[in-house]
């Protein structure tokens, strides 16, 4: 028996939509774009991509994306969210934008902007559980954390004492973006993920 290979997409609505594509590429992944629910039920697995979390949740709903999300990642879908993709994975805001809703999905209570505004963007060496080598370069901007976290979600990954990722189950997110270093590890990490949870088929 073979593992088929799985299909991962990248939400393409707003934000480091290219990036993410070609760093998943890169690891081997099979990738397409998501604009639209068929597209979504054709993939295994979803990345939502930093950008501007109030502008992707009004487009997933202008474009009918929103409840189909919200019915596979409950399915147990894996996700891997970055920045503004932590903010749309979460099940509680406390900054929430007027009329702001989320996806949903991880028991974690997330904080928008939380380093700052765009001119506060830093780069720090993260140790994050789930990869192997040297500290991970991560890239911070206009960057939620994590402010309280449910007893299955794991911490992966802290700056000083502000947790910046985690996972639950097969929901990864984290408060960095790790599409703009050129680090595939996360991305690998993620693809692992997906390859442990994608039914085997026979042949081969």
């Amino acid at each position: 028996m073979v593992t088929e290979r799985p299909i991962i997409g990248v939400l393409a609505l707003q934000g480091d939509v290219a990036e993410h594509v070609r760093m998943l590429r890169g690891s081997g992944a099979t990738v397409i774009t998501v604009r639209r629910p068929a597209e979504l039920a054709a993939v295994d697995a979803l990345v939502l991509p930093g950008g501007e979390s109030t502008t992707m949740d009004r487009l997933l709903r202008t474009f009918g994306l929103m409840d189909p999300l919200r019915e596979r990642v409950a399915a147990g879908m894996p996700v891997l969210g970055s920045c503004a993709g932590m903010i749309l994975l979460a099940d509680r805001l406390v900054d929430r934008a007027p009329g702001q809703q989320t996806v949903g999905g991880m028991d974690i209570t997330v904080e928008r902007n939380a380093f700052g505004r765009q001119v506060d963007s830093f780069e720090a060496d993260l140790d994050l559980t789930g990869i192997d080598g040297p500290p991970l370069r991560a890239v911070f901007i206009r960057a939620p954390q994590v402010v309280d976290a449910g007893p299955d979600v794991r911490v992966l990954s802290r700056v000083g004492d502000r947790i910046v990722a985690v996972r639950q189950g097969p929901l990864v997110a984290t408060a960095f973006h790790p599409e703009l270093t050129g680090d595939d590890r996360v991305h690998r990490m993620f693809i692992g993920v997906v390859a442990h949870l994608t039914p085997v088929t026979p042949g081969g």
